[in-house]
């Protein structure tokens, strides 16, 4: 029988209740407060390792990378939470005929929905005006004159499942030009997603707010960086509820501080939580959260249900719903054959 082991918990305990009330496959649990040697007696004989997304709630010697393969040598499948994988090395992984898994799509709603809030409140200066009420108030209401998002211009980088739903949300509610970037979908798919199709530089200049919703990788590491920011119509707004490290974090203090962006909404750090010191924390026109974008009971519900379904999926036979390295899927296939 395949044996599935995950770590800690799933999105939501209706994943787990989908684990449990079968009986093709086992599924077993092991904590990160246990032993790097109890944990390993269990995954050496693991065909599918089920793990979080978040680098910075996963040990490190439980992230999926070059050592950890070499101690699982049962594996044929790694699973990740979320449409992230920050805790999962694809490139090694896809070296050693490991197939990689994830959930996109199941917090789409969430995420955008965030994303589209830190727009408005950056908009409206609502975090600004909130923080002046609470230190005392007595200036004219015009110091705080925010702009409406009607009619105005969004640079989204990245449309896939959450960039798309924010272009829609954009687009029908506010009638705002979407202009996207995504090198990696057809050119025919831009209009239905109610997006332009347009190259980085144009966007950069022309947006009057630009959100990310790319996934952390060698080639989206430290992208946004200075000259990046600098491109940026001067006054316009930066938001990204995608993962930290894409986005330079004193090259984005630098260009808030000197004038040329308005101000930031950030949901993603380079280490999560941030301090409380943090000084892009410091700056009045910066709102944030904690990774929290896509923390919403709808959102971890489907991505649960996402997790456990398609992971039975799999060992039933079916192809991957949302396969990250899918060039291997036939040397994950005869593997599976081999069980």
């Amino acid at each position: 029988m395949p044996k599935i082991v995950y770590l800690d918990t799933l999105p939501a305990q209706n994943g787990l209740d989908i684990l449990h009330d079968q009986k093709k496959v086992d599924v077993i649990k092991i904590n990160s407060s246990d032993s790097e040697e109890k944990c390993f007696s269990i995954l050496r004989t693991a065909d599918a390792y089920q793990v979080g997304a978040a680098r910075d709630e996963v040990p490190k010697y439980l992230q999926v990378d070059k050592k950890f393969l070499k101690k699982t040598p049962n594996l044929i499948l790694v699973s990740s939470s979320g449409a992230g994988y920050d805790t999962i090395d694809v490139s090694a992984c896809t070296d050693a005929g490991v197939l990689v898994v994830n959930q996109t799509g199941g917090n789409a709603e969430g995420v955008a929905e965030h994303a589209v809030a830190m727009i408005l409140n950056l908009f409206k200066r609502i975090g600004e005006s909130d923080h002046a009420l609470r230190r005392g108030w007595d200036e004219p209401r015009t110091n705080l004159m925010g702009r409406d998002l009607l009619n105005k211009t969004v640079g989204i980088i990245g449309l896939g499942n959450t960039g798309s739903r924010v272009a829609e949300i954009c687009k029908l509610a506010f009638n705002c030009e979407i202009l996207a970037y995504d090198p990696y979908i057809k050119d025919s798919l831009f209009d239905t997603k109610y997006a332009s199709k347009t190259e980085l530089s144009d966007l950069l200049m022309k947006s009057d707010v630009i959100s990310v919703h790319v996934p952390l990788n060698k080639e989206t590491k430290n992208m946004i960086n200075k000259n990046w920011f600098k491109k940026m119509k001067k006054g316009s707004y930066f938001v990204t509820t995608a993962r930290g490290s894409i986005h330079n974090e004193d090259d984005l203090y630098e260009s808030l501080t000197q004038g040329h962006l308005a101000g930031a909404g950030l949901d993603v750090w380079d280490y999560e939580p941030p301090s409380p010191k943090h000084k892009l924390l410091k700056l009045e026109n910066v709102i944030a959260s904690p990774h929290t974008a896509g923390v919403t009971k709808d959102s971890r519900n489907k991505m649960s249900a996402f997790v456990a379904t398609q992971l039975l999926d799999i060992f039933d036979g079916k192809d991957p719903a949302r396969p990250v390295n899918s060039e291997i899927i036939d040397i994950f296939k005869n593997k599976f054959k081999k069980i």
